[in-house]
């Protein structure tokens, strides 16, 4: 929410219980640091649309600055997936500024938030956001005023590293020693952690994804940093179940995600992110350990391992707001990760047959057996059975009743009977070969072939024909 001074004042009431003002006092810093980018690590900016956004806010007299993670990654080496600009400029002030240039405006929404998105060449979609300090926040949400001081805008991001704004020039600003922490590979919030966190609670877990992602080590947090989240862990209650999963499958696919998950469970995020009282955190060490082979594992596989039984599955899905596919694939892991097939001298015919048995998707249920070999640790198996194409079954109703099958309930106990038999004869049977077996099935099974079945059973045996097994089925 983006407001001016004093219109806080009319939030509904029950609302503005829960808001409280920011405090006003910038987080601690040493001197400005300034440093110059080179050419070549600038080169990632010298596209037209960035240039083009450049010179029109030089124009008008505005500051353009880069700012946050994308600065982070040039600083790393890494060219940014995503560009994020910011500028002293007010919303509207940019939007008579696009006006002039003749640039047309797109998602309009985001000017609520105090962002701009241009349409910049008519190519590339360039977000600007207007400096801002927070006045109140409910721990989610912030009430925001409009500032045309960088520090101030910079004191109210979460992390050092993601705190800093590069010109278009080269010249970084760094006003809370994210490039030091950066070089050195800590992970500090700006000023108290405990202040960050309270802006907003889902910077517990953008703390640990941080982490994860550019720590020198699984162990090296500050002590304040892990205080801080022990004492305000209980915030995430009040985190919506799709932003969490979010940062909490981005944690799980990175790296320390072993030590991260149990360092957070220690800390009592788990019931807060829709996970039970008391986790199997042996299971999940295991799981880890042997998914440490898998190169992007499915989060939610190793999330499967800190559950016990459906139930925990269906409540953290209930929280998190997971995908039906991620839903279906730890309720599918959950359910048969116990179960032990009988040696057979095929080592893939269990899961062969688990996969026939899949009454969805087919190519669902491949995936599922596979994730369900990785979570066991059996990693070649898992590889052969992903390499391995089932057949498509031959055998269908107008099959059957071709061959005097009863329509109905009996059909479908007769075509199990056939995909049976087909999946032990290792998927070679025919269409034809198959038809052959429905005579003994259906004594087995105690069903009478119908008079379309025995009739086609004597017209094959007069035509002397043996590709439709008429005669056969009739006998």
């Amino acid at each position: 929410m983006v407001t001016a001074v004093g219109r806080s004042c009319r939030l509904p009431i029950l609302l503005r219980q829960l808001w409280k003002p920011c405090s006003r006092q910038l987080p601690p810093r040493r001197q400005l640091l300034t440093m110059q980018l080179s050419a070549e690590q600038l080169a990632p900016l010298r596209t037209p649309e960035v240039t083009q956004l450049a010179e029109m806010f030089g124009r008008h007299g505005y500051e353009l600055r880069l700012a946050g993670g994308a600065v982070r990654d040039m600083l790393s080496g890494i060219v940014p997936a995503d560009l994020d600009f910011a500028t002293p400029a007010t919303p509207d002030q940019m939007k008579a500024l696009f006006a002039a240039e003749q640039v047309r405006l797109i998602n309009t929404k985001g000017e609520k938030h105090g962002t701009i998105t241009a349409r910049v060449n008519d190519a590339v979609n360039m977000e600007v956001t207007t400096l801002r300090i927070d006045v109140a926040t409910d721990g989610r949400h912030a009430e925001v005023q409009f500032t045309t001081d960088w520090q101030q805008d910079a004191g109210r991001r979460d992390l050092t590293v993601n705190a800093m704004f590069l010109d278009l020039n080269g010249t970084v600003y760094d006003y809370f020693n994210g490039y030091e922490d950066l070089q050195h590979r800590r992970i500090r919030f700006v000023g108290d952690p405990s202040t960050r966190i309270q802006e907003d609670y889902l910077r517990i877990l953008r703390y640990f994804r941080f982490f994860g992602r550019l720590s020198g080590s699984a162990d090296g947090h500050e002590a304040a940093a892990l205080s801080a989240v022990r004492e305000n862990a209980a915030g995430l209650a009040r985190i919506s179940g799709e932003r969490i999963w979010s940062e909490l499958k981005r944690i799980l696919a990175g790296r320390y995600h072993r030590e991260l998950m149990l360092t957070m469970l220690d800390l009592g995020v788990g019931p807060h992110i829709g996970l039970p009282p008391d986790p199997d955190t042996a299971e999940f060490g295991r799981i880890c350990e042997r998914m440490e082979v898998v190169q992007e594992p499915q989060p939610i596989t190793l999330l499967a391992g800190l559950l016990r039984t459906l139930e925990e599955m269906m409540a953290l899905h209930q929280r998190l707001k997971l995908s039906a596919f991620e839903r279906d694939l730890g309720l599918f892991i959950v359910t048969h990760r116990e179960d032990t097939p009988p040696p057979h001298p095929q080592p893939l015919r269990p899961y062969q047959q688990l996969l026939a048995d899949y009454r969805a998707s087919k190519r669902v249920g491949k995936l599922f057996i596979v994730e369900l070999l990785r979570y066991r640790g059996q990693h070649q198996l898992a590889a052969e059975f992903d390499a391995w194409e089932m057949p498509r079954f031959p055998v269908n109703g107008a099959t059957l009743k071709e061959a005097g099958v009863p329509v109905g309930r009996h059909m479908s106990r007769v075509l199990d009977r056939l995909r049976q038999i087909w999946i032990d004869t290792d998927f070679q049977p025919t269409e034809q070969q198959l038809k052959k077996h429905v005579p003994a099935v259906m004594e087995e099974l105690g069903l009478t072939p119908t008079s379309a079945g025995k009739g086609e059973g004597k017209k094959g045996e007069v035509n002397g024909t043996d590709g439709g097994g008429g005669g056969e089925v009739a006998s």
